[in-house]
């Protein structure tokens, strides 16, 4: 089996004469912010018209620099069979067919799919609205004498269903930030700091649970960082380490590898080609010479301001596209979210407080508690987002439907917020359609629910928890650890203060905790 880095999350896989290309991303996403680092834009020929000509194409989930929709549209062979994970609603089938794919096998959650001449594939979900109403999934390949595990940044509960399938000789997996926070929020440098490293500090981990359990032969760190080359965004590059940036790149996840007894990461690059042998060992051979992939990272502001410079006419001309019209913005987003708000009774209550979008002068309220846009008149607010007028016209000109895969992401915003996190206050913006509020609601009313099932408590270190983090239901027997006076649930970073229990991300999430007798 051989598997070619094609940057961030792209790979291509070639097996027993057949090629799966997976989540090739080219064309900068979220709003010309996000960048793939190393660089993917010089790329040979050959490997780009392989790219371009899979015999399978497999999409992990529906974000911007995963499912990118430009390079599928214009480049991408339409005859190609689409691997599509067993999502509970069609939309990533229907975006596909948007864009001109018709063959598709669709998948079913976990289960191997022969794809002839020996290859399986199996397609693992999970289903979280925090990632819209699909979820993300996992990729496990399997030619008959070597195993791919293809995890992106997908986060799975289960740390045993990657591996169900048999040995895995090569794991792609997630390593660093893919959100905004805590960068756009306004708080002080100081704390910001502090919070960008507790960040780096739970991607690790989490990503560390992964590779113990996993047990890969070879782990090659995948999915991340992106970098960012726009004026506005270049300081949320993380270059020595000083930064505000929740972004450190494969060799700083590499160094940790090492540090925890696992000397078995590969460094790779765009381009870089992992080959199994028959008797399970590894040749990498990179697409530049050892030495200019050593630059890269040990020179990254040089590289960075080299790459910015190629790129900053199609920066320039890609800004001048967002919408300059003005608009009634506040009847366009009342006509388009009232009836979604009317929809979700419980999201609303569950948000607890209201939202300010403040841009150029205008100050929308989304008053949740009695489900409507207007102009603000000075109420209380425990959210505010502030948006230039140019990117807000611009996302609800194209009705994007999950502004957190469009606007969020890019981190051209700023965010303040009264309390703790709330995430249901961004299931509402990742479920911007009737089809995606459905499912959300649904979600929220589970979680008012209790447990039918009773679980025993699991021992961490020196406590007693309950097994369940009242996040998103991960095993706390698998992801927790204590830090200090703090337990971390390392899935998704969040913690609990040890003496009381109570959540330290969000209001009315406290966990049972006791020391141990």
């Amino acid at each position: 089996m051989q598997a070619i880095s094609l940057g961030h999350a792209g790979i291509l896989v070639r097996a027993n004469g057949k090629t799966i290309v997976c989540d090739p991303w080219f064309v900068p996403a979220f709003f010309a912010s996000w960048f793939v680092f190393p660089r993917n834009d010089q790329l040979s020929d050959q490997l780009m018209h392989d790219v371009c000509n899979p015999d399978f194409l497999y999409i992990s989930h529906l974000h911007g620099d995963h499912f990118d929709e430009r390079f599928l549209a214009e480049r991408m062979n339409k005859d190609t069979t689409v691997l599509l994970p067993g999502f509970p609603t069609r939309e990533m089938e229907r975006t596909f067919n948007s864009l001109g794919f018709k063959n598709f096998i669709r998948t079913t959650n976990a289960h191997e799919v022969d794809l002839g001449d020996h290859l399986t594939v199996a397609i693992h979900i999970e289903t979280s609205i925090t990632d819209g109403p699909g979820g993300d999934s996992a990729l496990v390949v399997s030619d008959g004498s070597s195993r791919l595990v293809n995890q992106n940044d997908c986060r799975t509960n289960d740390l045993e269903a990657l591996r169900s399938h048999g040995p895995v000789d090569l794991h792609f997996l997630q390593f660093s930030g893919a959100i905004w926070y805590p960068m756009v929020y306004d708080i002080d440098t100081a704390t910001k700091k502090r919070l960008c490293d507790e960040k780096i500090e739970s991607q690790f981990a989490r990503a560390l649970r992964y590779v113990e359990r996993i047990d890969a032969t070879h782990v090659v760190p995948s999915a991340g960082p992106p970098c960012f080359l726009d004026d506005d965004l270049f300081h949320l590059n993380r270059i020595d380490g000083s930064e505000c940036s929740i972004f450190p790149d494969q060799t700083e996840f590499l160094e940790r590898l090492n540090a925890i007894g696992r000397s078995n990461g590969v460094l790779n690059i765009p381009g870089t080609t992992l080959d199994i042998t028959s008797d399970k060992s590894l040749s990498v051979s990179h697409s530049l010479p050892d030495d200019s992939v050593k630059a890269i990272f040990k020179h990254k502001a040089d590289d960075l301001i080299s790459y910015k410079s190629d790129w900053q006419s199609w920066i320039d001309a890609e800004k001048a596209t967002w919408a300059h019209r003005s608009t009634d913005l506040v009847a366009q987003l009342s006509l388009w979210w009232e009836p979604l708000l009317a929809m979700a009774p419980t999201l609303r209550k569950l948000v607890n407080g209201n939202c300010l979008i403040q841009t150029d002068g205008l100050n929308i309220y989304i008053d949740f508690a009695e489900g409507r846009v207007r102009l603000h008149d000075g109420e209380d607010y425990s959210f505010r987002f502030t948006i230039s007028r140019d990117l807000l016209e611009t996302v609800i000109t194209r009705r994007a439907v999950d502004w957190s895969n469009s606007l969020f992401l890019s981190a051209r915003f700023s965010a303040w917020r009264a309390g703790e996190y709330n995430e249901y206050l961004y299931n509402f913006f990742k479920s911007l359609s009737v089809e995606r509020m459905n499912r959300t609601e649904s979600e929220a009313v589970r979680t008012t629910k209790s447990s039918d099932g009773v679980e025993s408590d699991v021992e961490i270190g020196d406590f007693v928890v309950q097994r369940r983090c009242p996040h998103r239901n991960a095993d706390l027997g698998e992801f927790g650890q204590i830090d200090g006076d703090k337990l971390v649930c390392t899935l998704h970073g969040w913690r609990f203060d040890v003496n009381t229990g109570k959540c330290l991300n969000a209001a009315e999430r406290s966990v049972r905790i006791r020391r141990r007798s």
